[in-house]
């Protein structure tokens, strides 16, 4: 029995721990990267960190501030004149409600003054009808004044 449960953990660590294989294959890649390639790489990458060093000290300037101060004053001239843009849009919206408003205000204007003069001829029509029926009425309050004196 003994030896069957030892064949059988056998079996079972040969499927299901694979740490001998990776391991191998980790040993394999390591021995390929080091020893055939020499090390190429690493001086590849110690050469290229050298050249940006000697790059960053040559190239780079060593006035930085006066480089700040005039990205600086650039970018608030760009502030300032996009600033004047939006004030210059917003004149000119202004301005075209302002069109729209007037426009809009003599429209009713013009609507009042015809309501006003149908509102005036109404009330003319009815006072030449006041002052028809007041002569009519005080025309015939004269005759009969004019016929009762005459009695």
């Amino acid at each position: 029995m003994d030896k069957i449960a030892k064949d059988v953990g056998d079996i079972q660590s040969r499927l299901l721990d694979h740490r001998p294989v990776i391991n191998a294959e980790v040993r394999y890649f390591v021995r390929e990267f080091e020893e055939k390639r020499g090390h190429r790489e690493s001086r590849l990458l110690e050469n290229l960190n050298k050249m940006v060093s000697e790059t960053n000290e040559q190239i780079l300037p060593t006035d930085l501030e006066g480089m700040m101060s005039d990205v600086v004053k650039r970018l608030e001239a760009a502030n300032h004149m996009a600033e004047r843009v939006q004030q210059r849009e917003l004149e000119a919206q202004q301005s075209l409600q302002l069109q729209v408003n007037m426009e809009r205000l003599k429209d009713d204007w013009a609507e009042f003054l015809k309501e006003q003069q149908r509102l005036k001829e109404e009330v003319n029509e009815e006072h030449a009808k006041a002052v028809g029926q007041l002569s009519t009425t005080y025309s015939e309050k004269k005759k009969d004044l004019t016929r009762f004196s005459l009695l």
